[in-house]
């Protein structure tokens, strides 16, 4: 166990065996776990008979605590941090401390493993070669309807976090803002009642609305007509890119790909093409 070092550990999003080797290992290592709701921790390090010294860290003591554990660090000292399910910093706490060790020169390590959005996008038959995560959207209609519209023309699929009592709204509002795209709801994922609801926004919407939602929520929305008419047409994206002289055809391919909206194999295929042609 290195000292001074801040362990950004992954947990399970609900199935326990989806916690690595690693994660248990470094767990009952440290000085001190960082957890969001250590309540909620404490059955999951008991499981694992993990008996170590827990403090809480969420959004709204974060600053009081995140100082303290910085001082813990800056004693020497080795802490990890956890949420209370998936990985820490993505639309959960984290950030902020993450920020000011790295700012002290504090050692940061991820120890990687399940994240909701990754397990949803996997599965869910939608590009995945070009996406955005863009978490919660807000709880106001007003304020949601902007944050959609704000992604209206953004190329590849979106994936955003939802909590159940909202989902209906958000549907509904996704419907009328961007239209009549493609919508995966993946919802409860890793556990017993684990289900992805595949339509279009309407059909999704309808799907939805006839039952009641629990448990944590994923909504997939595949990319739309207006993004890939407004993306920059690949040729012309590679033909700018190749004329820098310093990138390599693999870093032309990848930047191509986000630029345009196409798949990274066929930006390669196609700088190859035109580095083929302009020799």
């Amino acid at each position: 166990m290195t000292a001074a070092t801040l362990y950004i550990i992954a947990t399970p999003i609900g199935n326990l065996e989806d916690i690595t080797y690693r994660a248990v290992r470094i767990l009952g290592e440290v000085d001190l776990i960082a957890a969001e709701d250590t309540r909620h921790s404490l059955k999951l390090l008991n499981h694992f008979g993990i008996s170590k010294p827990l403090t809480s860290y969420f959004d709204h003591n974060q600053q009081i605590k995140g100082e303290r554990i910085l001082n813990a660090l800056r004693q020497g000292k080795s802490v990890a941090l956890i949420s209370d399910a998936g990985t820490p910093c993505i639309s959960d706490p984290g950030y902020q401390l993450v920020r000011d060790a790295v700012a002290e020169g504090i050692s940061v390590v991820p120890v990687p493993g399940a994240c909701a959005a990754v397990a949803a996008l996997s599965a869910s038959g939608l590009p995945t070669d070009n996406f955005t995560f863009a978490g919660f959207p807000p709880s106001r209609q007003g304020k949601r309807r902007t944050f959609l519209s704000g992604m209206n023309s953004l190329p590849g699929t979106l994936v955003l976090y939802e909590a159940p009592h909202r989902l209906l709204e958000t549907l509904n509002d996704i419907r009328e803002v961007l239209g009549e795209r493609q919508v995966i709801v993946a919802r409860e994922l890793s556990k017993m009642f684990e289900e992805f609801i595949h339509g279009s926004a309407s059909e999704v919407f309808s799907k939805v609305s006839q039952g009641v939602v629990r448990g944590e929520v994923v909504i997939l929305i595949a990319p739309g007509e207006a993004a890939q008419q407004e993306s920059e047409p690949l040729e012309k994206v590679l033909q700018r890119l190749m004329t820098s002289g310093t990138l390599s055809i693999k870093d032309i391919a990848k930047q191509a790909s986000v630029i345009s909206g196409v798949s990274r194999s066929e930006a390669y295929a196609e700088a190859l093409k035109l580095k083929t042609d302009a020799d």
